[in-house]
């Protein structure tokens, strides 16, 4: 039954003229650079976040040995998380060309009988099924995440952490067993030598409408197509309105002062204007000197300062430079009791539900001059939507973590 041709078991059944070992290698040696830049940049957005600060903060608390890595995440340059994140979901967008057509290239493989001929076979196998599912599982999520569609279940959070860590291991295995071969592929191509071509090629194929250099070409413009249509997201200002494929891609929406991108807005949040109100929100500090309750117009009574600072996030969006103005973190601390050098602090927000209605930020964040409870936003008071009367501006800190609505600061080691 294997060799019935009308069966994917069968040699036969796969025709097509384009793959090949050269073919594969190739799509191989790219994704083998890529996937290794997407792993390196995901374990730096995963740090960005601080996850051994506080348990707000950890979205994946059975971490365990996998966050043996972890380190304070700094303050600066302030477009490190842009650039890193940037850097990790324009790729991931870039690469899907490159999976798909390495993943057709080898579907034959996964038909083939026997299962095992041997061990190293038979790892080889294990290693394939796994990177496939891997890889899709990653892919999908990572790109569901990307247009804020949650429909799997769980959070992505650790969905994609756990994943990358299966993927990765099923990688690097197969990479042992297969960049090899595809680096001799490859160099024997470049000297003029056609190579082996028999374990991928269709014994019998079909006549070619395409060459394998214009399949590669096809792939490439792929690519880049996307490429273009998504990395103005993670710059932004004018090249935003090239990323047509993102979300936050277009142009920004509005004109004003406040016209920049957001990710929730304050409806969402659930904060209405009674919260806001001056007469009833106070700013609450908590330190070695007690409660401090501070209204919005003692806050402006406090010396001002400003900064020019994005707004990066994991979907891989940022905002151009926004100026804030407002009262430095580590003088609030110094409000709260701690003169010296501040400690760290737990941001609470008057949002009523969502993953990230609170946040740590790190002393170095804290004492940061950069760092801010900002209270404007390019010469105007802040709109509700980005985060009216008070919002946390942090250099280099994922979006989530620059806190809207804030209502509490809680000085202290966390």
């Amino acid at each position: 039954m294997r060799d019935d041709p009308r069966l994917p078991t069968s040699s036969h059944f796969w025709r097509s003229p384009l793959r090949g070992t050269w073919f594969t290698a190739v799509l191989g040696l790219v994704l083998l650079g890529g996937i290794s830049v997407l792993f390196v940049t995901g374990l730096v957005s995963y740090a960005a976040y601080n996850p051994d600060l506080s348990p707000v903060n950890d979205t994946t608390p059975d971490k365990g040995v996998l966050g043996f890595y972890l380190f304070d995440w700094p303050a600066g340059p302030s477009w490190l998380y842009r650039l890193s994140q940037g850097v990790h979901v324009t790729l991931g967008v870039v690469l899907v060309p490159v999976l798909l057509a390495k993943l057709w290239s080898v579907v034959p493989k996964l038909f083939t009988l026997p299962p095992a001929r041997s061990v190293a076979h038979a790892l080889e196998r294990v290693s394939l099924l796994l990177l496939v599912g891997g890889a899709l599982f990653q892919f999908v999520t990572g790109l569901l995440n990307i247009q804020l569609e949650y429909v799997f279940p769980g959070s992505f959070y650790p969905l994609h952490f756990y994943g990358a860590w299966v993927f990765i291991a099923a990688f690097v295995v197969h990479g042992a067993l297969r960049a090899p071969l595809a680096v001799r592929t490859v160099r024997a191509w470049r000297r003029g030598q056609p190579g082996d071509e028999a374990e991928l090629a269709a014994p019998e194929p079909a006549p070619p409408t395409v060459s394998r250099r214009g399949a590669l070409w096809l792939v490439g413009g792929g690519s880049l197509l996307l490429f273009v249509t998504t990395v103005g997201q993670s710059l932004g200002g004018p090249l935003r309105r090239s990323a047509l494929l993102a979300p936050h891609g277009g142009s920004d929406p509005g004109g004003d002062p406040n016209g920049f991108q957001i990710n929730k807005t304050a409806r969402y949040a659930g904060i209405t204007g009674a919260d806001t109100h001056p007469d009833a929100w106070r700013l609450v500090l908590t330190g070695p000197v007690g409660t401090v309750r501070l209204s919005r117009a003692e806050l402006l009574r406090m010396p001002q300062h400003s900064s020019s600072l994005p707004i990066a996030c994991v979907e891989g969006w940022s905002t151009a430079d926004q100026w804030w103005r407002g009262v430095r973190l580590r003088d609030l601390a110094a409000l709260a009791g701690y003169e010296g050098d501040p400690p760290d602090v737990l941001v609470e927000s008057l949002q009523r539900h969502g993953a990230f209605r609170r946040a740590a930020l790190r002393a170095n964040q804290v004492s940061d001059p950069r760092s801010l409870l900002a209270l404007y936003v390019n010469g105007e008071e802040l709109s509700p939507d980005h985060g009216y009367p008070a919002r946390i501006i942090v250099p280099a800190a994922p979006g989530v973590h620059n806190t809207k609505w804030v209502g509490r600061l809680t000085f202290g080691d966390l």
